[in-house]
């Protein structure tokens, strides 16, 4: 089956926890809690190793903060061994809905600073992402405020329900390939 890494994008420090821009964070860690995997700090980031089924799952939150998440990539997909189609980066997205998911098997950064760095460091924008719609209801000019802000009331208590999406689609990469993950959730 092979060996996997889940990256969640996102920056550390308690201030950033429960903002817009570390929803990869908040994925990863979803995911971790029902597949009963602990984080550990480690170089370039906290890791953790668990299974789904037979393949072998490495999950990285970089503590690089987001503009240098390529050295905690390419740093873990050389020390375990993944081939670069085996990685699956989940990240936030302006230019989609809120809590709309959208999965690519590779593309264009769009803007977004974390793949922008993770492109350039692997040399390829050829690896799949899995893009969560954080919306873009800012004035013109805001968007770094909005993009660190914490999420509504309302939009946190759709988060959880979101998260048991994104928690079959990570098993579904893991355990069925990209384009069948894409034929399965995208639009859900």
């Amino acid at each position: 089956m092979g060996k996997f890494l889940i990256v969640g994008l996102g920056n550390i420090g308690d201030e950033y926890q429960y903002t817009r821009h570390n929803i990869g964070f908040r994925m990863l860690d979803s995911f971790a809690k029902v597949s009963n995997i602990s984080f550990e700090d480690k170089r370039y980031g906290f890791v953790g190793h668990g299974r789904v089924k037979n393949a072998e799952l490495v999950l990285l939150k970089p503590s690089t903060y987001m503009n240098l998440s390529g050295n905690a990539v390419r740093y873990w997909l050389q020390q375990e061994k993944i081939p670069v189609e085996n990685l699956f980066v989940l990240v936030d997205d302006l230019n989609i809905p809120f809590g709309a998911l959208r999965i690519r098997k590779q593309g264009s950064n769009g803007g977004h600073n974390g793949l922008g760095n993770i492109e350039s460091v692997l040399g390829t924008p050829n690896y799949a992402r899995l893009r969560f719609g954080i919306g873009n209801d800012y004035q013109r000019g805001a968007q770094i405020n909005f993009v660190l802000s914490n999420w509504t009331d309302e939009e946190e208590n759709k988060l959880q329900e979101r998260f048991e999406i994104t928690n079959e689609i990570i098993r579904s990469f893991c355990l069925q390939g990209i384009e069948k993950t894409m034929s399965l959730y995208n639009g859900k």
